[in-house]
């Protein structure tokens, strides 16, 4: 990670879901977990975060929102899809109005399995978005030599 000029910011948005993932991703930032050591910061504006951490599954309704928040985000960007209803719907995925996981809408680069995800998956799933956002990072300056 030695090309971030600041450290990686995350933006985490709840598709639908039962909210098991997300409060998951919140013990994350507790002192237990501590996902700011590795200098992770959770914000709420789209536009300066680096990834895009994302839990239940899409529907009609979210589905606009997820692409619009995906596309305010500079790229390099890096999409973490956290638990089951975010990779294949989950349990949900037989319901009338769930079209499956977040890879329907948006490309996601790492998948965290689980349900829900336990903390240091999550953490670790963070972890390597960082490697993908260093390797996109490196492409993106090679195609502008």
């Amino acid at each position: 990670m030695s090309y971030l000029p600041k450290s990686p910011w995350l933006i985490h948005y709840d598709a639908s879901s039962c909210n098991g993932c997300d409060i998951e991703v919140l013990a994350c930032l507790t002192p237990l977990y501590d996902v700011e050591r590795f200098g992770v910061l959770n914000i709420g504006n789209p536009k300066h975060a680096d990834i895009f951490v994302i839990t239940g599954s899409v529907n009609e309704q979210n589905k606009p929102v997820i692409q619009n928040l995906y596309n305010q985000m500079a790229e390099p960007k890096v999409v973490v899809a956290i638990g089951a209803c975010a990779t294949s719907g989950g349990i949900f995925r037989e319901c009338y109005n769930v079209q499956g996981g977040i890879d329907k809408v948006i490309p996601v680069d790492v998948y965290v399995p689980g349900c829900a995800a336990r903390p240091e998956s999550i953490i670790d799933g963070v972890v390597k978005a960082l490697g993908v956002l260093e390797e996109k990072h490196k492409n993106m300056t090679k195609v502008a030599k």
